[in-house]
């Protein structure tokens, strides 16, 4: 029998993957869809536009004039003055129904059962009628002593009353939203404020509230939105100063409905804007930290890390050996 040679070669030189050429995917769709969508939006902006009905020139006319200016500015008072009464009456109405004591509770719920369970019209027009059911108010000791009194039909107070019909139906809104909010938050955030000394105040504002923020923002930046178009129902106080009551008393006027409804739709949908941009940024501001996404230049750089040793900085504690495992 012949001895054979063998031979002990290495392992082979590991060579790199060829580069994937990825061709992108082809979707017509999109294009078709996008060019239709232009084509309709072109022949509407072009009949909008040669369209005698609506009046272009009474739009140019009154788009900045003093008593429609005057008019937005009116329907922005009476849109945050109702959301502050909403919110503080809110918030009060979600901890009488996150508290223990039942007769809070009922109250709570017997209040937002009739405000949310009635049309907002129809509370304002009560809250036109209020001087006509209450003539006089009556500030003192009931049966012995009246300090003030009020002379509601002597007083022009559409305003107010605008304000607190608004408001006051706002309120069993916000009410579930904050309760919600509040809810969302974790027991145990609670539990760790208080182990760590803080009181129920401090743990409201600097734990439970901030997180809860989160969730409440977005539905309360909604509801400013539509309590900002349901101003346009408050003639039914009466109250014909805000935006849309002033373009209809316009309107009535020069006879040339559409290109005031057009006036009011725009500074409507100016003013929304500006509130839509807001609740974007408080949005983002609380939040932080949530879900964080890395840009490409964060992963490429974890991508080069990999297989690196963490630099530890002097002083640091260090996580100690697990008997039979890994170092955590």
């Amino acid at each position: 029998m012949s001895d054979r040679s063998t031979s002990v070669t290495g392992p082979e030189p590991q060579t790199e993957p060829e580069t994937i050429k990825a061709v992108p995917l082809r979707r017509p769709g999109r294009w078709i869809a996008g060019i239709v969508v232009a084509v309709l939006l072109a022949l509407f902006l072009y009949g909008a536009a040669t369209n005698e009905a609506y009046r272009w020139d009474v739009y140019a006319q009154y788009l900045f004039d003093r008593r429609i200016t005057e008019a937005a500015w009116k329907t922005v008072q009476l849109t945050v003055l109702a959301m502050l009464l909403a919110v503080l009456l809110g918030v009060l109405l979600a901890v009488m129904r996150l508290s223990p004591n039942p007769v809070l509770k009922t109250v709570s719920w017997v209040y937002l059962w009739i405000f949310r369970g009635t049309p907002v019209y129809v509370q304002l027009v009560f809250w036109g009628l209020f001087p006509s059911i209450y003539k006089q108010l009556d500030l003192g000791i009931p049966f012995v002593h009246q300090f003030v009194h009020i002379d509601l039909q002597g007083i022009n107070a559409a305003f107010l009353f605008a304000v607190i019909g608004l408001g006051l139906n706002e309120a069993a809104y916000m009410a579930e939203i904050v309760r919600a909010g509040i809810g969302s938050v974790p027991e145990g955030q609670t539990e760790a404020s208080v182990a760590l000394g803080m009181s129920w105040s401090q743990t409201i504002r600097r734990t439970v509230l901030p997180q809860a923020m989160r969730v409440i923002i977005p539905p309360t930046g909604n509801e400013l939105i539509s309590m900002l178009k349901t101003t346009s129902l408050v003639a039914a106080v009466p109250y014909s100063l805000e935006l849309y009551g002033r373009a209809r008393d316009i309107s009535g006027a020069n006879f040339q409905p559409i290109p005031l409804l057009l006036v009011a739709a725009t500074w409507y949908l100016a003013i929304t804007s500006l509130l839509m941009v807001g609740q974007y940024f408080l949005e983002r501001h609380y939040s932080k930290g949530l879900s964080r996404q890395l840009t490409a230049r964060q992963l490429q750089a974890l991508a080069d890390a990999q297989g690196k040793p963490v630099p530890v900085e002097p002083g640091a504690a260090q996580a100690p050996d697990i008997p039979g495992g890994e170092r955590r």
